[in-house]
């Protein structure tokens, strides 16, 4: 049936050249079903989903594209001209995979031209990936087949399913322990990547914003809750708003979004030194202590010495750097989390602002008190990461088993869902050491006289409270989850496609 509809919309693709001008006028006529000499959004998603391409946004990114006068709507001219930049990328894109340049893409060359960009499938997957594209049964895809099943894709080339497959921190649930972003050369050599910063770091404000008062209240049961001392949500809200009004809700969301800046660049910056690094020693093979030494403590100088060219890293390796880049980063801006926390348990005229606090804190406790609890803060890195890492990677694999054919563009809930099931299960391993880390920030403001180590406080929890009691303030945590994320996400592609960056 799709094909049918395929070669119905588009009788002549396959004898097409870039500049037949009679092929897109029969092509545009067919899809301006009004005649008003336009194409609109609803007119092109009506035309994509008759051809069974349709995914949600496309119509929009490719009315967008070609937009010249910002009317909302494509004439005949506009959308030529689109088709013809669209045709000279897929163009491109074509000769990359077709790496024996025998004019033909075959199974073994889009699993290798995947594999690179870090998506491995089986033959099998791959065979049905070329199955969606072949049209004459020869288990081969000519330029002509390439250009028919991509022309009203709005996906231009294989390198864009890592834009969408990538794990990416832009889905921000309020807590800054997620692997960075990776981007491509390309992005890395033009001004995209920091659009992208730009974008995630409006993203994570708005969401974060958002769920403050989830987050306030997760941090007051961490903190006040036990066995007994029960809070309930209900109650502990009420006790908030009773304390200090509505607005009170929203205490430590200032330097909650004010700390997502300077965190993204340093871990950004860091996390491209510290992968060129490790992928040195992984390649290398390195057995020497001294030498492995060297380069866990020089990382930050290594990528342009070190820097391997063209190599793909391995995920093992991304996660090693990406804990290392959010050690780097926690390290520098752990102040920021300790202040936080004060302010968020802060009760009315206790401080001032996020200055009094600081100045309090440094007269009455010292400069150490800026790192209470960063020990455990710094080893909730590890299972949060990996475990974030794992379970993203496992529920791509598994999609991608399923619909190999949809791999160039998943759709927002696949990569929402994606990303909230494994924000949750990373949180759900490291949440225990993140609640002595509160504790251990909040302990002076609550009682001087008492200062736990981090194995003491656990200790002291799991005799008090049991193991549940590493648990406190879960609830709040989790509920925020969905709302973090479906913000984040939407208000990221809204600022992609502001920053023009949308793909």
């Amino acid at each position: 049936m799709y094909r049918a509809l395929r070669t119905f919309l588009l009788p002549g693709a396959r004898c097409w050249d870039a500049d037949s001008e009679r092929s897109y006028q029969d092509l545009f006529e067919r899809l301006d079903t009004n005649k008003d000499g336009k194409v609109d959004v609803a007119e092109l998603r009506a035309g994509l989903k008759a051809m069974g391409i349709f995914r949600l946004g496309a119509a929009q990114k490719i009315v967008s594209s070609g937009d010249q006068n910002k009317d909302g709507c494509l004439d005949f001219n506009e959308f030529s001209k689109y088709l013809k930049d669209h045709e000279k990328k897929l163009r491109l894109t074509f000769k990359s995979l077709d790496r024996n340049n025998d004019g033909r893409i075959d199974a073994l060359e889009i699993q290798q031209s995947l594999a690179e960009l870090g998506i491995d499938i089986s033959q099998e997957n791959a065979q049905k990936i070329l199955q969606s594209m072949d049209i004459d049964g020869t288990m081969m895809v000519d330029w002509n087949e390439w250009r028919e099943h991509f022309l009203l894709y709005p996906a231009q080339s294989l390198q864009e399913i890592i834009r969408y497959w990538k794990h990416s921190s832009v889905l921000d649930i309020g807590d800054s322990l997620a692997i960075p972003d990776e981007f491509t050369e390309e992005e890395k050599s033009s001004d995209r990547w920091w659009k992208h910063l730009v974008a995630g770091a409006a993203a994570g404000a708005v969401s974060r914003t958002g769920t403050a008062p989830l987050d306030r209240m997760k941090v007051f049961m961490q903190v006040h809750s036990s066995k007994s001392n029960r809070i309930s949500l209900v109650g502990g809200f009420r006790q908030m708003i009773v304390e200090g009004g509505l607005g009170s809700l929203w205490r430590g969301n200032g330097i909650n979004v004010l700390k997502i800046a300077p965190e993204t660049a340093i871990k950004f910056m860091a996390y491209e030194q510290a992968r060129d690094c490790v992928k040195k020693c992984f390649t290398a093979r390195m057995t020497d202590n001294s030498n492995l030494f060297f380069h866990a403590c020089h990382f930050l100088q290594y990528k342009k010495l070190l820097s391997s060219k063209g190599e793909k890293i391995q995920t093992h390796q991304r996660f090693l750097a990406g804990s290392l880049a959010g050690a780097t980063a926690q390290t520098a801006i752990y102040p920021m989390e300790v202040l936080k926390t004060r302010l968020t348990l802060r009760k009315t005229g206790q401080y001032s602002g996020m200055f009094d606090c600081a100045k309090k804190i440094l007269k009455n406790e010292g400069v150490k008190a800026f790192y209470k609890g960063y020990v455990p803060n710094l080893v909730g890195i590890i299972p949060y990461a990996g475990i974030d890492l794992a379970v993203y990677e496992s529920l791509k694999g598994a999609w991608l088993s399923y619909h190999p054919k949809d791999s160039a563009n998943p759709g927002v809930m696949v990569l929402v869902g994606c990303g909230t099931v494994s924000s949750t299960c990373g949180q759900l391993a490291s949440y225990p050491l993140a609640l002595v880390r509160t504790r251990m920030q909040a302990q002076a403001s609550l009682d001087a006289s008492v200062q736990t180590s981090m194995t003491g406080l656990i200790k002291k929890i799991l005799a008090k409270d049991g193991f549940l009691g590493l648990y406190r303030g879960i609830l709040p945590n989790f509920m925020k989850v969905i709302p973090a994320v479906s913000i984040s996400y939407v208000v990221y592609e809204y600022m992609k496609t502001g920053l023009g960056i949308s793909n």
